[in-house]
């Protein structure tokens, strides 16, 4: 196991590695470099005037060194202009004489917003917070609902119960969130249609909608009535998958030798998939529960835009639509890191599920 985990380690580091410098590289394109002199300094800037400022700020260096001094392990740059010295350790808290040599993502140092204007972990620390709260209750809501479905589903194949569940599990499956989304507003949180104006008029409900079309309040105060529609719409569509998932492994177990000859001993149907099939069925689900968390933290953007909550997908719109560089950058590192980790727990899971199988 401990070889098994130090490899995977090595992988692990090699490939986040590789896909930051892929961002790095994709996101420090001349085009994206050209409109962040332009947007930070003026959009009447010549390209001399461009170009000065690009070498003002650190830009016009050779890629390879500007990704090591984001990453933090090389010496970040300085330049000496008019006797002030500037450089990417230098600024109005930290003078010359007490700037560190390194400054990167591995000291801390994930930079500032160009469009927010403030340190970049502390917007991330916001909008992962709220995120994560919304990645919580999504999951408390979907994995069981979608377990439950796919294991009464699979446990008689061919059966109604087996088709109704798993039409409804598809239909989720299909129906994307920006129109489940939109559904559930207009049934739930519209003063005009739905059923939110038939209760109102019956005094059932004391305001004008049953439930809140927005999430900004949840920023701060997280109720029932605020973020049960974002909730929903998110795990609707993520459950029929893991519900489908669930039924074919469930269904495959339930044919097994094993299976059959407990029956024949006499132990009852409930005993023999609460105690023999269920943990087997669930080795194949696992995988797909732990790879909800990426998509999760990278899937939200359509959510997040769609009900105003502000987190971590509505922060990568808003750097992405505004060329934020840094922002941007930092919202890989986070990405992949999510990735890689929840693939390492992923694997650990397979051998915890099921000990016949081998780390090799």
């Amino acid at each position: 196991m401990l070889m098994f985990l130090l490899r995977r380690f090595g992988i692990m580091l090699l490939t986040a590695l590789c896909l930051t410098f892929i961002v790095f590289f994709l996101t420090n394109l001349s085009p994206n470099l050209e409109k962040l002199a332009r947007s930070e300094g003026s959009v009447r800037m010549s390209d001399e005037q461009v170009a000065t400022w690009l070498k003002e700020h650190g830009y016009a260096q050779p890629l390879i060194l500007r990704y090591g001094e984001w990453l933090g392990v090389m010496p970040g740059w300085t330049l000496e202009k008019d006797g002030e010295i500037t450089g990417r350790c230098i600024s109005s808290d930290v003078p010359a004489a007490q700037a560190p040599r390194f400054c990167g993502i591995l000291q801390g140092d994930w930079g500032d917003s160009t469009v927010f204007k403030r340190p970049v972990a502390e917007i991330l620390g916001r909008a992962l917070g709220a995120t994560g709260w919304l990645m919580l209750w999504v999951m408390i809501v979907m994995v069981p609902s979608a377990l439950a479905l796919g294991v009464l589903a699979g446990m008689r194949e061919g059966s109604r119960m087996d088709r109704v569940l798993s039409t409804i599990a598809i239909a989720t499956t299909a129906t994307p969130e920006y129109v489940s989304g939109v559904i559930l507003i207009v049934l739930l949180a519209s003063a005009t249609v739905g059923i939110s104006p038939l209760l109102a008029s019956m005094g059932l409900i004391e305001g004008k909608t049953l439930f809140q079309g927005t999430a900004t309040s949840a920023m701060d105060d997280i109720t029932f009535w605020n973020f049960a529609l974002p909730v929903v719409t998110i795990a609707l569509y993520g459950m029929g998958y893991i519900a489908r998932m669930t039924r074919a492994s469930m269904t495959e177990v339930m044919t097994a030798q094993y299976i059959r000859t407990a029956r024949l001993k006499g132990v009852s149907f409930g005993q023999v998939v609460i105690r023999h099939a269920l943990r087997n069925a669930l080795i194949a689900p696992f995988t797909v529960i732990m790879l909800q968390f990426p998509w999760l933290l990278n899937g939200v953007v359509i959510v997040e835009t769609l009900f105003n909550y502000k987190g971590f997908g509505w922060t990568l719109v808003q750097g992405a639509g505004n060329n934020d560089i840094e922002l941007l950058l930092s919202c890989s590192v986070v990405a992949v890191i999510v990735v890689l980790v929840t693939q390492l727990i992923s694997d650990i899971g397979y051998a915890f599920l099921n000990p016949r199988i081998r780390i090799s």
